[in-house]
Formats: C-alpha cells, sequence, structure tokens
C-alpha cells in the first residue's frame, strides 16, 4: 500500500515544491492562515496539506490548531528554498511540471517501448525549442548533480592530468566544482550552442572565466576537445546502445595513452538487485527518451573494452550515484 499509493506523499511534495511553500519559510515560521494568503490558496485542504508535510518529516510545526507556527526543516530549508545555495527543487519543479503526467503513461510505454512526454522522443530539440523549458531542465540537472560533482572533484585524484572536457556540459557546473578545487587543471564545457550563453554566465559568476572555456558543437557530429580527462554526467544514459558506443569511442579517441573517461550515472548493481533508483531512472529514460538506458558497472566495462579502454573502475559518489571509470 506504502508503494502502490505513494503517488499521494509525491504530490503533496511536488505541489508544496510549485507553490513556493518552503521558499515562503525561508527565514520565519508563519501560521495556518498567513501561509494560505501569501500562496493565494483556500482554507480547504491547507490543513491537511501542511500537516502532511508535517507526518512526512518536510516541515516542522510548532503547537497545536489555528495558531500552529509551520517551518522549515533542516533539510528542506537546505535543499528546497530557492534562496538557498544547495537549493535541489528544480528537478521536483520538473517532476511536477513534466514526469509527473508522463509516468501516468509507463503502461503504455511498455506496450509501445516508446516515449511518453511531450517530446515524442527527441528531449534535446523539445529543451532548444523553448528557452523557459531549457532553463528548468538546466537548472533541474544542476540541482540534483551538484553534491555528485563536488564529491568527484575531492574523491577522485586530479593531480596527473593537467586537462579536463566535459563532454554535454550544460551550465558548467562539473567543470566549476573541479576547478575550484583543482587550480592546475584547464577546464572546457562542451555542449549544443543554445547552453553555451548560460554556461559563460554561470562561469562567470563563480569569477572562473580564465579559467574555464566553454566550446559549441554537437557531440555525435563533431570531434569531441582533446583533454587528458574526459567527463560525461548523465549522457550515455540518454542513448540506445550505438550511440554510447560512439560516445565512448569519440572519448577515447581524444585521449592521450593514461587519460580517462568518467560517466557520472546512477549505476545499477551488477546483480540488478539493489539500486532502485537507477532501475527507475532506467525507465525515466524509456519514458523520455524511448531508447534510452541506464546500465550496470559490468556493461559499462564491457563497452569500454569493446572500445579499446583498457582497464575500468566505479567509484561511488553521492546516494545511488557512482562514476564509472575508463583508462585509456
Amino acid at each position: 500500500m506504502q508503494i502502490g499509493m505513494g503517488f499521494w506523499a509525491s504530490k503533496t511534495l511536488l505541489t508544496a515544491v510549485k507553490l513556493g511553500l518552503f521558499s515562503t519559510l525561508h527565514d520565519r515560521a508563519l501560521t495556518r492562515s498567513e501561509i494560505q494568503e501569501r500562496l493565494h490558496l483556500q482554507e480547504r485542504g491547507m490543513e491537511d496539506f501542511l500537516d502532511a508535510l508535517v507526518s512526512l518529516h518536510l516541515l516542522e510545526r510548532d503547537g497545536v490548531g489555528p495558531d500552529a507556527r509551520y517551518r522549515n526543516t533542516e533539510e528542506t530549508a537546505c535543499f528546497l528554498d530557492r534562496a538557498s545555495p544547495a537549493y535541489m527543487g528544480s528537478i521536483l519543479e520538473m517532476a511536477n511540471d513534466r514526469l509527473y503526467e508522463a509516468w501516468g503513461r509507463l503502461e503504455r510505454a511498455l506496450q509501445t517501448g516508446q516515449a511518453q512526454n511531450e517530446a515524442n522522443g527527441d528531449l534535446p530539440a523539445f529543451l532548444a525549442g523553448d528557452p523557459d523549458r531549457l532553463h528548468q531542465f538546466m537548472e533541474a540537472m544542476a540541482g540534483v548533480q551538484r553534491g555528485n560533482f563536488v564529491a568527484l572533484a575531492e574523491q577522485f585524484d586530479f593531480t596527473p592530468y593537467r586537462t579536463l572536457c566535459d563532454i554535454g556540459g550544460a551550465s558548467g557546473l562539473l567543470s566549476i566544482e573541479v576547478a575550484r578545487r583543482h587550480p592546475h587543471l584547464a577546464c572546457t564545457t562542451f555542449d549544443l550552442p543554445e547552453v553555451s550563453d548560460i554556461a559563460r554566465q554561470t562561469i562567470a559568476r563563480h569569477g572562473l572565466r580564465d579559467r574555464i572555456a566553454v566550446v559549441s558543437g554537437d557531440f555525435f557530429q563533431d570531434d569531441f576537445p582533446p583533454a587528458d580527462v574526459i567527463t560525461m554526467g548523465n549522457i550515455l544514459h540518454d542513448w540506445n546502445l550505438d550511440r554510447k558506443l560512439l560516445l565512448m569511442d569519440k572519448a577515447y579517441r581524444a585521449l592521450p595513452e593514461g587519460g580517462v573517461l568518467i560517466a557520472i550515472e546512477n549505476i545499477i548493481d551488477d546483480a540488478r538487485r539493489e539500486n532502485t533508483f537507477g532501475l527507475l531512472m532506467s525507465l525515466n529514460m524509456l519514458i523520455e527518451t524511448g531508447d534510452g538506458f541506464d546500465y550496470t558497472g559490468a556493461d559499462f566495462d564491457r563497452w569500454a573494452r569493446h572500445v579499446g579502454f583498457r582497464e575500468t573502475y566505479i567509484m561511488p559518489l553521492t546516494g545511488p550515484t557512482s562514476a564509472a571509470v575508463a583508462v585509456k
């Protein structure tokens, strides 16, 4: 019952994020009527809505009844208040606006093998066609990946390398986190032209324009910029096997001997029993792209060796996410 009716709790959280509840409670505790007024909501449902969030440990409540005051928990203040630098609510906003409805057609996806979102399987073109959608998507990816990029920057030994290129680098966040911690590295973020301006603005805000180059291109049509380290954050799982191999082969050719490819994904355990999020993410790629899918460490090793890499290993990052590393 908890799993089957889990969409109740899910939609309650997604709605709270979409309404800006946690941001409204940024630095204050408010009564039910104060929240109702600020969010322009009706009285019916407010008490149940707020107390459901309390019971889900997403809000704290002081007192009972109409005079009770609601405030953020430590976690929601950190991750779901838009004023926080660690805000990751954008991925939940996207889940509310796009994925929630699309996942309601999972059975159709399984019956047809086709994407079920409004992009009709061409997610990059769909995003590129609307600046607001593109911005939301990039914010969502940055929010959910920031912790993984920080973990990679702090755990991986970048000492032997001098250059890094992040393929599909979006806003440049991976390059930013690595460059901040490894001043000897020259970084490049590579993505479609419509993303470049966003990346430049983000890099400039962090004061790293002299450390991170922004290069525009299509990673299927253009050669990868040569680098000692090539990274791909949530890129390989977007595509079918032929395109995965193509991208890995292009990375291999752009690397020197001893260089490494690092794929940051929700790597599924080889037995396919434990990483539930990774398995569900693979279903999400069916919903979003039709033929994209996530993969195990053994899969990555087999593909990497097929294109010429000599060894691979898996480095756990945060939660269900790992770095799959291939050495040339």
